[in-house]
């Protein structure tokens, strides 16, 4: 295991090295500049502000610069956010991120994993159908007609929670937008976990099992739920990745101050800096986790660890 967890990291540098190279050059290769305003600068000023922020070198030498501030830990300036640099942005925005996209993972686990399950259980009978019927509006209706609609019968007409705002992350600010992150992943999690489990229980060792006089429960626990996780785990790694990392249409929608605001001002505004920033935490979260779905692979089947 410590050789693959090796080997995984080895190939995880020139990944993230491809990422940043070609993320950094096609942002360059945009139109306009961080200082391309409706009211032009005056020349004198913009070569004050290119000459600042170094932008007026060959862009070899900005990219040489970048990565030897990048492996230090600091993403530079942000164009956008005078006197505020990339990472005070991000550890500003990332903790908001985290509390709403953790409790609705959490959230997600903890209800659509045993709705799966019963579906599976109770195949073609009425809660099979109601479930996976509720979990195909979950995935159908998008986030941005669900939230104002919560919003609407909640906030508005109810006055039961507030219509948005961070306020230091109270509970009733975080009902809300937690909501809204969590339907469509309970829905996707309730379905795979629903198809896994059906085809798990369907295999020979499990009627073996069963025909051996094995309690039902130790037939589910020991042995079916297991393998049936595999096909879950592959889809949390990106998912946990879009989740804890915030939704640009929920944080837009309720007023959060989250990174993905950040990354759309910053992209909106040709704020390199920003969006490489941006950027590379996103490319690290999905590498890491992508790592630890292999991990837990290896833990839940011996066969991924031997291979």
């Amino acid at each position: 295991m410590i050789r693959f967890l090796l080997r995984r990291l080895a190939w995880a540098i020139p990944t993230l090295w491809v990422i940043v190279t070609l993320s950094f050059f096609m942002l360059r290769l945009a139109p306009g500049g961080p200082f391309t305003e409706a009211r032009r600068l005056p020349p004198q000023v913009m070569a004050n502000l290119e000459r600042m922020y170094h932008l007026n070198e060959p862009v070899w030498e900005q990219y040489g610069r970048y990565l030897e501030h990048m492996v230090r830990g600091d993403f530079g300036p942000s164009y956008v956010y005078r006197s505020t640099t990339v990472n005070q942005l991000i550890a500003q925005g990332l903790p908001v991120d985290l509390t709403i996209g953790g409790l609705a993972l959490a959230l997600a686990l903890l209800i659509g994993m045993p709705l799966g399950m019963l579906a599976a259980l109770r195949q073609n009978r009425a809660w099979d159908y109601v479930s996976m019927a509720g979990a195909m509006i979950g995935i159908s209706v998008p986030t941005f007609v669900v939230a104002p609609l919560l919003i609407l019968l909640l906030a508005v007409k109810a006055h039961w929670l507030p219509a948005g705002g961070w306020s230091h992350g109270r509970l009733s600010h975080l009902v809300l937008p937690v909501a809204v992150l969590t339907l469509p992943l309970l829905a996707y999690v309730a379905r795979l976990m629903r198809g896994s489990m059906i085809e798990v229980l369907n295999s020979p060792y499990i009627r073996t099992a069963r025909a051996k006089g094995l309690p039902e429960r130790t037939v589910l626990l020991r042995h079916a739920l297991r393998p049936a996780l595999m096909p879950l785990i592959s889809f949390l790694g990106p998912a946990a990745v879009n989740t804890l990392t915030g939704s640009i249409i929920v944080e837009e929608i309720f007023g959060l101050p989250g990174i993905g605001r950040f990354f759309v001002d910053g992209a909106m505004n040709r704020d390199y800096t920003l969006v490489m920033g941006v950027t590379i935490l996103y490319a690290v979260l999905i590498i890491a986790f992508n790592l630890l779905a292999d991990v837990l692979y290896g833990v839940l089947d011996p066969r991924a660890r031997l291979s």
